[in-house]
């Protein structure tokens, strides 16, 4: 044994003075930061992710991701990212050839719309905090910010005054707003927004799949989205379309995309929208089946059903925390999501197609339930974020998550926190 041991180390001291480049020195490797025996599995915990997401993934989803890799300019590889951008036509209700998954969260969807859409100097309407504003800004966007209370959508006429002063290039607003629960409305704005010479972009992260969308119909130039919500993927992916108007702007652009990893003339051609593939970049293999067996789920459900199976399951919900003496932070129905935040004396609560209510009494510690809930029920649900920081609880009803089952979890951990707190 001690003879073999030798050999070994031998070997390695042979290996390792070869392994370096000519004159270059090779030190003995350091273990400081190596994993001790025994913990080099990960450990995952098992948890019921009702908060504003991410929302638990469909098994089948998980299985896809544990499939063999391809490479990404492998003809079978190819016909998947088709697949997912066929998929999204459905999903977005659009006959755009101009649908792809950006490789990245919501967030690069995000700027990978105000990289390709708004040129520097030029006016961009934004809804939704400062982090657009500030992603505006950084690419040389003139902002101009609305603002609204907090739980409260923009009206028609509101917009169109904001449209007929200041004419932007670009309307930015949230369908779904997640630190609130607010639903905002594209109704007739589409055909505003083409009268003025703007452009509409929706952030649709915590609401496709969850809530009607119509890109083609509403007059929608660009959307983008995130997976790990109503789409029930890990998250990851973005889903993102432009219009044939948008592509017009892209194309008729003054200067560059101040972006190489975003541009969407390169991205574009990888996925096929001027009939070639030029390579761009690694697409995210797993991520890509992820996403295209999400949007197949989606498909065979059909829009209508996964549509009302959100809404049963909001109303279910309210059904059982109004028994609680909880009501919506957001008080008008139409401004309100399909699952909708509730408030407490101190807070509300929100969620992603998300929800928010109001506790009974004063004194109520929205902290103390959010805890309980994880510590005994193994159940996320989330405080305020934003303008709601400290005032809402979030819970979200999206996706693999929208079932009977957990939303009676989610009024059980409810009742069982309020009543800790003798507030039941």
């Amino acid at each position: 044994m001690s003879a073999r041991r030798g050999l070994w180390q031998l070997a390695q001291r042979a290996f390792a003075s070869h392994a370096g480049r000519p004159g270059e020195a090779v030190p003995a490797i350091s273990n400081a930061h190596r994993l001790a025996p025994g913990s080099s599995v990960i450990q995952v915990p098992q948890r019921l992710l009702m908060g504003p997401g991410p929302a638990n993934a469909d098994p089948r989803i998980l299985a896809a991701q544990s499939l063999p890799l391809l490479g990404h300019m492998h003809p079978p590889f190819l016909k998947i990212m088709d697949e997912i951008s066929e998929g999204l036509r459905y999903t977005l209700q659009t006959d755009s050839k101009y649908t792809l998954m950006v490789s990245g969260t919501g967030h690069a969807g995000m700027e990978a719309a105000i990289a390709n859409l708004l040129e520097p100097g030029e006016k961009i309407i934004g809804i939704w905090g400062t982090r657009v504003a500030d992603l505006a800004a950084r690419y040389g966007g003139d902002v101009i910010e609305l603002k609204a209370d907090a739980g409260r959508s923009f009206s028609l006429e509101e917009l169109t005054t904001a449209l007929e002063t200041h004419k932007p290039a670009l309307l930015f607003l949230c369908q779904g707003e997640s630190s609130t629960g607010v639903h905002q409305s594209l109704a007739g704005l589409g055909d505003v927004c083409k009268r003025t010479g703007t452009l509409l972009l929706v952030d649709t992260v915590c609401s496709l799949g969850g809530v009607p969308f119509f890109f083609d119909k509403w007059g929608v130039d660009c959307m983008y989205s995130g997976s790990q919500k109503c789409l029930s993927a890990p998250p990851g992916g973005a889903p993102f379309a432009l219009s044939e108007r948008a592509l017009e702007k892209l194309k008729g652009r003054k200067t560059k995309p101040a972006t190489f990893n975003l541009d969407m003339n390169l991205i574009g051609d990888y996925w096929g929208w001027f009939n070639s593939r030029s390579y761009h970049h690694t697409g995210m293999v797993s991520m890509c089946y992820a996403l295209r067996e999400a949007l197949s789920i989606v498909q065979e459900e059909g829009l209508d059903n996964m549509w009302s199976r959100h809404l049963e399951m909001h109303e279910m919900l309210w059904h059982g925390l109004k028994k609680l003496g909880l009501e919506p932070f957001v008080e008008r129905d139409a401004d309100r999501q399909d699952p909708t935040p509730a408030r407490t004396p101190l807070t509300r609560a929100g969620a992603g197609v998300t929800f928010c209510s109001r506790a009974p009494g004063a004194g109520v510690d929205w902290a103390a339930v959010v805890k309980n809930a994880m510590d005994k029920y193994y159940l996320e649900i989330a405080g305020g974020l934003g303008p709601t920081a400290g005032k809402v609880w979030r819970i979200g009803l999206m996706g693999y998550n929208a079932r009977p089952q957990n939303v009676e979890l989610v009024i059980d951990a409810f009742r069982d926190g309020l009543q800790k707190q003798g507030k039941l």
